[in-house]
């Protein structure tokens, strides 16, 4: 056996290499035809049709609101900011979704995840789209981290935020043979600095929906929607932290971005969610950084080594080391509605601003 082994890691993978260039040409006309037909001829109706949409206060959630709005979707927007979701209401309303049901829950909490959904079956009746978009991205080095309490908060949102509400809805969607949207992020697989737990959290992710993928057959569609460095995040602290600011935290959700790439990958979602396919990545060419992982790692980690050395000097995040919340250069910190400000002294570690978020919202 070993020495079968041996012979086939040599030999497969750059058999499985030439295989797949000769393939290529034909994948790709094969790929381009299911497209159009799906694009064109089968597309789903989403007219009248029952979308559920988590984490729809801002952000990419807000954004995919509008899509469904736009093809006559009765729409239930799901957030913890509940005041937030009543002008994303009237822009879906404008927009053309049939009605909207508002919610504020929190997916983190099983609960509340079960609540909205027998408040959807009770209003509309059925379910035929459930989108998880909540997320939580981070900014720090592993190492740095003292404060232990961020590493659950982290998987939480990005991992049980999205399992939660699949888990109870999932029987309204099989009588609806309807569909599941991911949203997750390339860094499930492309290992970049500052978000050791993010990843961890999606790649948990990404393998519970391809293996639920399998478990649920044609009965439920899932289609799972990656993207790379979309709108601002490489300067709004998901990639490096702003010189002058020592940390600063975001919930990609509930970053306000409207236009541009956000509204560009809602688009790709939604389109794609009709369409039925199994995935949306945006943008594409980031495959081609997964053969290098797969068949030459070295390569990959040396090009990310050099690209992120000359990038500039590391500039150390403090979240969750037991340093004030709010320190360095106030000016370089994006700007943050005056209600969801601490009152009093900041909280010492991540953990706790959000323990206090939770309350005040």
């Amino acid at each position: 056996m070993d020495l079968i082994n041996t012979v086939l890691n040599i030999f497969v993978p750059p058999a499985s290499l030439l295989m797949l260039a000769f393939a290529w040409p034909t994948l790709t006309f094969i790929n381009t035809c299911d497209w159009i037909y799906n694009t064109y001829f089968n597309a789903e109706d989403m007219a009248n049709k029952v979308v559920v949409i988590t984490g729809a206060s801002s952000g990419i959630g807000e954004q995919i609101a509008y899509q469904y709005a736009k093809r006559g979707a009765n729409l239930v927007l799901v957030a913890r900011r509940e005041n937030r979701l009543w002008g994303i209401s009237e822009n879906a309303t404008r927009l053309g979704a049939q009605n909207v049901l508002i919610t504020a829950a929190d997916v983190v909490k099983e609960d509340d995840c079960r609540r909205f959904i027998n408040e959807t079956i009770n209003y509309y009746g059925r379910i035929d789209h459930l989108v998880n978009t909540a997320s939580l991205g981070h900014t720090f080095y592993f190492e740095e981290a003292s404060d232990s309490g961020v590493f659950p908060i982290l998987m939480d949102i990005n991992f049980w935020g999205n399992v939660y509400p699949t888990h109870v809805a999932l029987p309204y969607l099989r009588e609806s043979n309807g569909r599941i949207v991911v949203n997750a992020s390339v860094e499930n697989w492309l290992p970049l600095p500052r978000m050791s737990l993010y990843s961890a959290a999606k790649s948990a992710l990404i393998n519970f929906y391809e293996t639920l993928r399998f478990e649920v057959r044609e009965e439920v569609g899932i289609t799972v929607a990656t993207h790379g460095w979309i709108g601002t995040e490489m300067t709004r602290g998901k990639f490096m932290v702003e010189e002058g600011a020592e940390m600063q935290w975001k919930e990609e959700r509930e970053v306000h971005v409207s236009g541009g790439p956000v509204e560009e990958f809602a688009k790709l979602i939604v389109a794609g969610a009709c369409r039925g396919d199994p995935y949306v990545k945006y943008p594409s060419w980031y495959d081609i950084f997964f053969l290098y992982r797969v068949f030459a790692p070295k390569v990959l980690y040396w090009t990310f080594s050099f690209l992120l050395t000359t990038a500039g000097a590391r500039k150390t995040s403090f979240i969750g080391t037991g340093r004030p919340l709010l320190e360095g250069s106030p000016s370089r910190f994006p700007a943050r509605s005056p209600s969801r400000r601490s009152v009093g002294s900041p909280p010492a570690t991540l953990s706790q601003a959000f323990q206090m978020q939770h309350k005040m919202e």
